[in-house]
């Protein structure tokens, strides 16, 4: 069900205009979900990503327990590069390899005036969103 008649639900559509997208909107696309301590602590569940934010892959070849620093925010080719994730190519010198940010968790953000207003923000919101929400406890007790 469509629930906005203003935005297109075609295949076509959805990829040229992600191809397409202009960086501010970009930036957005490359949001990074936050660790199970961090969505705890500001109540966020996701971030856009950034350069000096520590992060862990979770998915694919590279995934393993190490934290790494991101080195580059790539938004032309929607990929971050990590500190230690690298490879070494035919003629002897490494490169980064792209990682895509929703294949990584934050495990330690970078923080400034900017960011700690995007999450209080957006932590504002979450929580006239839970409201009306009955938790277990409140269903035991009536």
């Amino acid at each position: 069900m469509k629930f906005n008649k203003y935005v297109s639900s075609s295949s076509r559509k959805n990829r040229q205009r992600h191809f397409n997208a202009p960086s501010h909107i970009r930036r957005k696309i490359m949001s990074s979900p936050l660790s199970k301590e961090l969505r705890q602590k500001y109540n966020v569940r996701s971030i856009p990503i950034r350069k000096d934010d520590e992060v862990q892959v979770v998915r694919g070849h590279h995934k393993g327990q190490q934290v790494g620093k991101v080195v580059q925010v790539y938004r032309k080719k929607y990929v971050i590069h990590i500190e230690r994730i690298q490879r070494e190519k035919v003629n002897g010198t490494t490169s980064y390899v792209g990682i895509h940010p929703s294949k990584v968790v934050i495990v330690k953000l970078k923080m400034d005036k900017d960011r700690k207003s995007i999450l209080e923000r957006k932590a504002s919101s979450r929580q006239k969103l839970d409201k009306g929400k009955h938790t277990e406890e409140s269903l035991m007790e009536s």
